[in-house]
């Protein structure tokens, strides 16, 4: 669903009234935050979707890499998985659907979490992902709610996996471009919890379906701050994703994010290039990180360590405006 009808839907439900409850949906975070006891929180999240890549294994990696980022994102470790998936079982053999599941089940693995369960049923188009449940110090919380003015925002993945993985279903892409956007979408964002546990940053989110100006308009609401971008800072997967934004090669996600950033963002004389890449519905993105002036060269060090597929500083955190939330500086 676009962000706006899930507002509209979220809006008519009531809020929940539970003392344990930290973090719930109302700030459009990456994951649900319920406390335990005194030191420990769970994490909770749950992610699917449709085919994004042709190769079964490939895309049950980047479904769970997916899901597995959220409970990263808000500087916890994920311990449990439930898989959730769909298949046309006339369609789709039983030797299709397991390479989806051990793909899952890699990724799972290589995050140190164990996939006990799950459920499946028929459907007409497949759907696979991930009910992640993960284990948080609660003085160690990242959120997208406390990002403070003079913040520098930092981005650890480049964008245009929704305009790559497009090329890919219309035959657009080549195999290079394949191979690369696969590669990235499959990187876990494991980061998160290193940099919460040494609490260097003061929020984050990670980028998926809502793009950049999306989540990070998300950052600014539920931290109560604006945000200003410079587009040639923000690190892109290839050059020939402004040549397939130019050949109409746009996800129909990306097309509704871009109308909903056009009530909310201040373009100035950003390019319609641009404005595309900067809202693509990204898959399995990386992490945006509201960071201090003071604490950016050991951030940047955590995130070389890492080696994170990008550690670019993209713009910085001002003052609430009045009207737009998030202005391009160029």
């Amino acid at each position: 669903m676009s962000q706006a009808a899930l507002t509209q839907v979220l809006r008519q439900l009531p809020s929940v009234r539970n003392a344990n409850v930290i973090v719930n949906s109302n700030t459009f975070d990456d994951a649900g935050i319920y406390r335990l006891d005194r030191r420990r929180a769970l994490v909770q999240t749950v992610d699917f979707f449709t085919p994004i890549v042709d190769d079964p294994f490939a895309y049950g990696q980047i479904a769970a890499a997916n899901a597995l980022s959220d409970v990263f994102a808000m500087g916890g470790r994920p311990i449990t998985a439930l898989n959730i998936m769909g298949f046309p079982t006339k369609l789709v053999s039983p030797k299709t659907i397991t390479a989806v599941l051990r793909g899952g089940l890699e990724k799972a693995a290589e995050a140190g979490c164990a996939i006990i369960g799950g459920h499946s049923i028929r459907n007409p188009e497949p759907i696979y992902g991930l009910a992640v449940t993960g284990i948080v110090d609660l003085r160690k919380i990242l959120t997208n709610a406390k990002a403070r003015v003079g913040d520098l925002l930092v981005l650890t993945k480049p964008l245009g996996t929704g305009i790559a993985t497009t090329a890919i279903k219309r035959g657009l892409a080549s195999r290079a471009l394949e191979n690369k956007v696969i590669h990235l979408m499959s990187k876990i964002n494991f980061v998160g919890a290193e940099l919460a546990q040494k609490q260097l940053v003061h929020a984050a989110t990670d980028i998926t379906g809502f793009g950049l100006i999306g989540h990070l308009a998300n950052m600014c609401r539920a931290s109560n701050v604006s945000a200003e971008i410079d587009p040639s800072s923000v690190p892109l997967l290839d050059r020939v994703i402004v040549d397939l934004i130019k050949r109409g090669c746009v996800p129909g996600g990306t097309v509704d994010n871009l109308a909903a950033a056009n009530g909310i963002v201040d373009w100035g004389n950003v390019t319609s290039a641009e404005k595309t890449f900067l809202t693509d519905a990204q898959t399995s993105g990386g992490l945006l990180l509201s960071v201090a002036a003071r604490s950016l060269d050991k951030v940047l060090r955590v995130l070389k360590k890492a080696d994170t597929p990008s550690a670019a500083v993209i713009g910085k955190i001002v003052r609430r405006n009045r009207g737009p939330i998030v202005c391009m500086i160029k």
